[in-house]
Parts: C-alpha cells; structure tokens; sequence
C-alpha cells in the first residue's frame, strides 16, 4: 500500500484535487472532515473543548468563530487546542487505514501537514499548488474572510515556495480542471497505481 500524504496552503485547491482521487477510485481520508465531525454538536470533542475554553461552547454546540478568534490570536491556546484535535485525528487515520487495508494506495489530505512535522510519515507528499493571486483571490471569496484573517493564517502555514521544495510531486491548481486531473491521472501512474472505478 502506497501511503500518499496531499497537502497545500489555504486556498490551493486540496479538495477539489483529493475528489479527483477519490473519482479514480483511491481512498481519502479528510482530516479536516474529521476535525469538522468530532467539533459538530454530539462530537468526541465538543466538551473537551468547552473545558479548555470557556464560552467557546453553549449549549453544546462549538461557535467556531470564537474558537478562532482566540487560537489565532494565541500560539499557546492553539497548542493547547491541537493537543487534543492532533491525537483524535491520528486515531481516526489509524481506523481508516485498517477499513481500507485492501486497497493499493491511499490518499490523506492534510493541510498543516509540514507545519505538524507529520510528511516523514508517508512514502509520497503531493503539494497542491496555484500562483498566488489565484490562491488569494479564491480565499477571499469565502464566507466570513478578510484581509487580517488570511494573513493570519498564512503566517502559521508553510510558504508555498518551501512546500513545492519539499514535495514528492506538485499538482498545479491554477490551470483548468482537465488538466488538474491529467497531473493526477499520471501521477497515479507514474506510481503504479491502477484507477479503479
């Protein structure tokens, strides 16, 4: 089993690369699914969370908004959140990996996969990557970003530059979608994974 980490910075277009995958029948594990779920009202760790800060949850239910504006704001408060999101992430992985043991290759679509030091981890690192004006004009047009916010985010990631440096293989997302999945198609290819459908 080819063990394929696919990663990139906001906005560079991870996802829509890792549907790509999943469309030539390779499995994806989604990490920040998994942290989405495990945050959602009834999550595994909504009362953690509560208890780490205060306010943050009501009525069982998480308000992202305030949990953001704390952990953004605060290197230690981030380490302490990701003290408890990383190991229930892992966890995750590791049951996924067993449901799929079968299979030929996965794909595990982490974004703070370099910043975590979790690249050693995997036998290939593919790096989703697009210029920047592409990759600011995209994260701009999300719900509920600004300028400050995108800059602080940008600040805890990885610069693209260094990414594609470090990466196995690059997908180039600033190009049209057929061509996004030919680069895929052929890396698939190129490591001896046969499509499925």
């Amino acid at each position: 089993m080819i063990r394929i980490a696919l990663t990139g910075s906001i906005g560079m277009g991870k996802s829509t690369v890792a549907k790509m995958f999943e469309q030539c029948g390779v499995p994806v594990f989604d990490a920040d699914a998994v942290v989405r779920e495990l945050q959602s009202p009834g999550g595994g760790l909504v009362d953690k969370i509560g208890e780490l800060f205060p306010g943050c949850v009501r009525c069982g239910t998480l308000d992202r908004d305030c949990l953001a504006q704390i952990v953004l704001s605060d290197r230690a408060k981030l380490a302490e959140l990701e003290a408890i999101v990383h190991p229930a992430v892992r966890e995750a992985r590791e049951a996924f990996v067993a449901a799929h043991r079968d299979s030929p290759a996965l794909v595990f679509e982490i974004p703070l996969l370099f910043e975590t030091g979790g690249d050693t981890e995997f036998d290939k690192v593919v790096v989703v990557s697009a210029p920047a004006n592409i990759q600011r004009a995209r994260v701009l047009a999300r719900q509920g970003m600004t300028e400050a916010k995108l800059a602080s985010i940008l600040e805890r990631q990885t610069p693209d530059e260094e990414k594609r440096k470090r990466a196995d293989l690059v997908v180039d997302t600033g190009t049209d979608l057929s061509t996004t999945e030919r680069q895929v198609r052929e890396i698939l290819a190129c490591l001896g994974v046969a499509e499925r459908d």
